[in-house]
């Protein structure tokens, strides 16, 4: 491959070094800390994760609120102070499990890469690459640093990764290689000139231009909803501040009825919930050996309407075998041809290993011009010093169709069995135009389908996931194999060769026809994505190859095997790690237990925070004390929302995503909030009228509040089983005991002794009930419902 290039410590070139670095050289650049070490973009640094959790608005606005209350007020009052700790503790705690999790996989993750030091080859991580190391490349290799390319045997790399260009480029001695690219075809070796942050993937990353997260409608709702709530707190505040100033000449009872009705309207804890949710996920699907590389992409898969599956190494498995061979002639040497092509790599692929297997390296073929294998070409070929050029591959590309052998290889094909074509050529000087060719033999390699697919492929069925099988084989096999295994529309396929390229309007209407596709090129699984995402699909891409890279990157998600290619593994989103196809399933199932959960706690929570934005006008314009002291709010919404919400936020559900996350939100929470605030004001108001104290008038209130709000819990906590009746019930019993036992009401300064004003407190709240049911029965149209679908009735761990 010709002599690498020796790059000193400072990055000087030095002499040639064929043996590579020696080991005291490794270690000198250990030393120097020119080590390819590079933050993975799976998971943030710890002090990133402390600063993420502590340092947020709603911690400094709960912060300086805690600080008021404890000069001016009394000390049970600053209660919610805790939720800055607890919610900042727990964030750390449950980011920190996921960090772990994902930090493990990642590292079992690692494609290793092959390097030569002290002169033998050897198997390294990437990150214990160091500068001027010599790095040995084969089909399917990722590159993980910048180079210089010192040896090749039909080195081709493609760089659409990082360039937009979508042809692979052939590299020759003394060519730059960028990290972030891959080989698509031949061999070489390269010598590292750049590791580490310097290298160009790492720098392309840092500037957010090419590797972005995955968008994720929940977490931008979220941020929505926070960024909506900050605009509201500043003026409602202020005008609550003025109004309970105004109103009374004990500046300390203002600032409390003040800062009761701010701490009510902030939803601290939504994104704890959101992350706890996003977390607790990861470490799931972690468990099952699931290594998800970006969080929302637990979210995208739930969301997913179309999986296309690559049928090689995801339906089937990796390995095949050698059916048999049939000779179409008896002049030619078949066997040696066959067998030499087989030998040519030191790193076979499937095909090329299945072929090795029966047949040993022939003596006597000394190799001229080599051609590697490729998927856009679907051959490899070779010129034999004193026996010709040879070409094995595709039987359907290289045979002429009409002839007996073609239609031969189609019958076969339709077996379910891969076929190759050996044949003849006159040379190999333009891959691009073998001219005529002479079929020598007809090749059959058995594939192994994986025993789940069938069960798997039936789940996505149910769930209502439409499958595409998209295979660069013989569209006639990919039909056989998907008719066993009882995908509908399997019995056609279409010979993807035939498809509109420079229509994607007719390429999309023709995807959405049909399921099986065959003799599909790399760029044209691209295409394929960009088409189906056209009609405004989420699509999902499953692969293992390197020809699987470009869709897996520019579909909605990418799944790839954790057998597959270095390429592939580092592009996707999730990567399955133990090649269990099966285990996509509970990764859509964890996706979609995420998004119903997070739903059903937005809700609380923004209920919560709408009743008292309502409560705040109200007592801002009418200007009567704020209805409830902090330590009020604080029991009220840890037994309606902050313990309910953990619980559900964490539950199983197998309710199917729907887009519109935010107004279907709003449109409970929204009139909830109001209802609840109203029928909380009007009690307060009632209460007043009588002879009662200011601590009985905010019991009545409180009564009231905890009523509708109980009731939304109720609502949303649907469907109903054993252990979230047992949830609403415990919530409801533990009011009633704070105001049945004198600690809990001298501590909550709870006054239930006017039975006049609890009655009226109890039925207004039961007209809120009435209320609230009644917008919730308008609200329960398909589209809208947080409470649909199924939900196992057990509380996983």
């Amino acid at each position: 491959m010709g002599g690498p290039t020796r790059i000193s410590g400072g990055g000087r070139v030095e002499q040639p070094a064929e043996q590579g670095l020696t080991t005291a050289e490794v270690a000198e650049r250990v030393a120097r800390d020119q080590v390819n070490v590079v933050r993975r973009r799976s998971s943030r640094s710890l002090p990133a994760i402390i600063r993420a959790n502590v340092l947020t608005l709603f911690n400094a606005v709960i912060g300086v609120l805690w600080i008021l209350i404890m000069i001016f007020g009394q000390w049970q009052d600053g209660l919610f102070g805790a939720v800055v700790v607890a919610n900042s503790a727990i964030g750390i705690v449950q980011e920190l499990r996921a960090k772990r999790t994902l930090d493990h996989l990642a590292v079992v993750n690692e494609a290793p890469v092959k390097v030569r030091r002290d002169g033998a080859d050897t198997w390294i991580p990437p990150r214990r690459i160091v500068l001027g190391d010599l790095i040995l490349l084969a089909s399917g290799d990722q590159l993980q640093v910048d180079g210089r390319v010192v040896g090749t045997d039909g080195l081709e790399v493609d760089e659409s990764l990082l360039t937009g260009e979508a042809d692979p480029v052939h590299k020759r001695p003394g060519d730059q290689v960028l990290s972030g690219s891959f080989v698509v075809a031949g061999a070489g070796s390269y010598v590292a000139t750049e590791v580490g942050g310097d290298a160009y993937a790492a720098r392309l990353a840092d500037e957010a231009s090419k590797f972005n997260l995955s968008h994720s409608e929940l977490r931008a709702g979220v941020n929505r909803f926070i960024k909506y709530i900050t605009w509201l707190i500043v003026p409602i505040g202020a005008l609550l501040l003025w109004s309970q100033v105004s109103r009374t000449s004990d500046f300390g009872q203002a600032i409390t009825g003040a800062v009761a009705g701010i701490v009510t309207m902030i939803p601290e804890g939504l994104v704890l919930m959101t992350s706890i949710a996003f977390a607790v996920g990861v470490i799931r699907l972690g468990r099952r050996r699931c290594l998800v590389q970006e969080l929302p992409a637990i979210e995208v898969l739930a969301r997913v309407d179309v999986l296309c599956l690559d049928k090689t190494g995801t339906l089937t498995a990796g390995g095949m075998s050698l059916d048999r061979v049939r000779p179409l002639r008896d002049d030619l040497p078949v066997d040696e041809a066959l067998s030499a092509l087989a030998h040519l790599d030191p790193d076979p692929n499937p095909t090329a290993q299945a072929v090795r297997s029966a047949y040993p390296d022939p003596p006597g073929w000394s190799t001229g011009l080599k051609v590697p294998f490729s998927s856009a070409r679907k051959w490899s070929g070779a010129e034999f010093a004193g026996h010709g050029a040879w070409v094995l591959g595709a039987a359907d590309v290289l045979l002429t169709p009409g002839t007996p052998e073609y239609d031969e290889a189609e019958e076969t094909a339709a077996t379910g069995l891969r076929v190759l074509a050996l044949v003849r050529v006159a040379s190999l000087r333009d891959p691009d135009d073998l001219g005529p060719v002479e079929a020598a033999a007809v090749i059959a390699l058995k594939q192994r389908i994986r025993p789940e697919a069938a069960a798997t492929l039936g789940y996505f069925a149910q769930q209502g996931v439409t499958i595409k099988i998209i295979s660069g084989d013989n569209p006639e096999s990919v039909s056989a194999i998907a008719l066993s295994l009882g995908v509908p529309g399997g019995d056609h396929a279409v010979d993807a060769r035939v498809l509109p390229e420079n229509d994607p309007g007719k390429l999309a209407e023709i995807l959405d026809a049909n399921t099986v596709f065959g003799r599909v090129t790399p760029h044209q699984k691209r295409s394929f994505v960009g088409a189906l995402q056209s009609r405004g699909h989420t699509v999902a891409m499953t692969g293992d190859g390197v020809n699987d890279v470009l869709a897996l990157k520019d579909a909605d998600l990418g799944v790839a095997m954790g057998s597959g290619s270095g390429a592939a593994r580092s592009v996707a989103q999730i990567v399955l790690m133990d090649d269990d196809f099966a285990g996509l399933p509970a990764v859509v199932a964890e996706g979609r237990r995420v998004l119903a959960n997070i739903e059903r706690v937005s809700t609380l929570f923004l209920t919560k925070t709408f009743y008292a934005i309502v409560l705040s006008l109200l007592t801002g314009v009418v200007g009567l004390a704020f209805p409830f002291a902090p330590r009020h709010s604080t029991l009220v919404n840890a037994l309606t929302i902050g313990i309910p919400a953990f619980f559900l936020a964490l539950a199983p559900s197998s309710e199917r995503a729907r887009a519109g996350f935010v107004p279907r939100v709003l449109r409970l929470a929204v009139p909830a909030g109001v209802i609840c605030a109203i029928a909380v004001y009007l009690s307060y108001w009632a209460a007043q009228t009588g002879s009662s104290t200011l601590e009985e008038d905010r019991t009545s209130a409180v009564i009231t509040l905890f009523v509708t709000t109980w009731w939304v819990l109720v609502l949303i906590a649907r469907p109903y089983v054993w252990w979230r009746v047992a949830l609403v019930t415990s919530m409801a019993a533990l009011f009633a005991l704070a105001l049945a036992a004198p600690l809990t009401r001298d501590f909550f300064a709870l006054a239930p002794g006017d039975l006049s004003n609890d009655l009226v407190a109890a039925g207004l709240g039961v007209a809120g009930v009435a209320a609230l049911t009644a917008v919730f029965k308008i609200m329960r149209s398909p589209d809208i419902s947080p409470g649909q679908g199924r939900s196992n009735d057990t509380l996983e761990s």
